[in-house]
């Protein structure tokens, strides 16, 4: 079994294959620091695989086209299994506007991931991207149209596939995250599974006292919890906590009836409120709901639903990575974890400042790891046993 991730950021969604016995074949990404977390992972069996740079440029292609090639010598395989591709969402969005006619052009890289699944031609595709992907408008090739019937120009004619609008919480992950799901199967295998089997299979929520009210309590500024390098207090400006001290469950430091505890700056010695432009920053989260979607600014007060229910801060790493089904033998870093636990405090405060950052910006990024697990387990089930459960008919369909 085999699969190749593109656009992987940090690899958190993807580890799902890695813990259901996937061999890697190729993943891409465009920043060396997240790439970099993939490999100490261990995620590709050759590391050939690992591909940096742009996927839209000839050269990053080629070096993963020559990584498929290499994997399939060496295996002595002919098919490539799954290809994921989770394209960022700054790409559903204007890439730049000519405001001499009016002209709007949109990022390719969904379009670029489109055209690699019609030449590597795998079993099957996973893609997963915001809630309005399937409607958000593309450049392919000079054409603008919306994403879906880039599909359908690209894909129909191997592939049959769905999309789903699905909310992530109902699905074993520990937050809610509501985006598009879309999963393809190559029609010679049309007859046998259908995309929707492979979907995730519900469970109930969970709310967020079950995920992570039973670590300890964090209350001084900086402190970092002495078993757990990753369960810490990230420091912030030590005026702005009268903001967020008296505010409870549910409530922003907006509403506070204090003037001098709502979001201010000082300029030029005279108070300028901020404004609430958004009426989840600032804004202490419930035990007893379901943890909030996590954002790449997880790190800040300002951010949207960052606030610990009860202590004055932003959720920790350990909890963000519970929040995000991360398991725990996922490492962001070579060394052992053990190992940084055992550390001075100077220490380990140097390496969450080298590193935390791009821990927090990784797990925003990502698809929480049980879902993607589900697919590719559903899979796994589909290329191993030769058949897959129907959950809702009772049915099973064989291949």
């Amino acid at each position: 079994m085999n699969y190749i991730s593109l656009f992987s950021g940090g690899g958190v969604g993807c580890f799902g294959f890695k813990q259901e016995g996937f061999d890697g074949i190729a993943t891409s990404e465009l920043l060396e620091r997240r790439l970099n977390v993939q490999k100490v992972n261990n995620k590709l069996k050759y590391d050939e695989g690992y591909i940096l740079g742009d996927i839209t440029q000839n050269e990053v292609k080629k070096q993963l086209f020559n990584a498929i090639n290499l994997f399939k010598e060496k295996e002595n395989v002919d098919d490539v299994d799954v290809i994921m591709f989770t394209p960022p969402c700054q790409g559903m969005s204007v890439a730049n506007h000519k405001k001499n006619d009016g002209t709007l052009y949109k990022n390719s890289l969904v379009v670029e991931a489109l055209e690699i699944v019609k030449k590597v031609k795998p079993k099957f595709f996973i893609a997963e991207n915001v809630r309005a992907f399937m409607n958000t408008k593309c450049v392919d090739h000079n054409f603008e149209k919306k994403i879906k019937e880039a599909f359908k120009d690209w894909l129909s004619e191997d592939y049959i596939y769905e999309d789903k609008i699905i909310n992530f919480k109902d699905y074993g992950a520990n937050s809610s995250r509501t985006r598009t799901l879309v999963i393809g199967v190559r029609k010679d295998l049309k007859n046998k599974v259908y995309p929707l089997d492979l979907f995730p299979s519900k469970e109930k929520e969970k709310s967020l006292r079950e995920v992570i009210k039973h670590l300890p309590k964090l209350d001084k500024m900086g402190e970092i919890y002495s078993k757990d390098i990753y369960h810490n207090f990230k420091p912030y400006r030590e005026d702005m906590r009268s903001w967020i001290m008296d505010i409870k469950e549910g409530e922003s430091a907006f509403d506070n009836k204090n003037k001098l505890k709502r979001p201010h700056r000082i300029i030029n010695g005279e108070i300028v409120f901020n404004v609430n432009k958004n009426g989840s920053k600032y804004t202490r989260q419930y035990w007893d709901k379901v943890a909030p979607c996590i954002h790449t600014r997880n790190d800040i007060l300002a951010s949207q639903n960052t606030i610990h229910p009860d202590d004055d801060r932003v959720f920790s790493i350990r909890e963000l990575m519970l929040m995000m089904n991360i398991p725990n033998n996922f490492k962001w870093v070579e060394e052992d974890e053990k190992y940084l636990n055992n550390v001075s405090f100077e220490d380990k405060e140097k390496f969450l400042k080298n590193n935390e950052i791009n821990i927090r910006q990784c797990i925003g990024e990502s698809v929480p790891t049980i879902i993607i697990q589900k697919i590719a387990k559903n899979i796994k089930e589909v290329l191993v046993n030769g058949k897959i459960s129907q959950k809702n008919t009772g049915q099973q369909r064989l291949i």
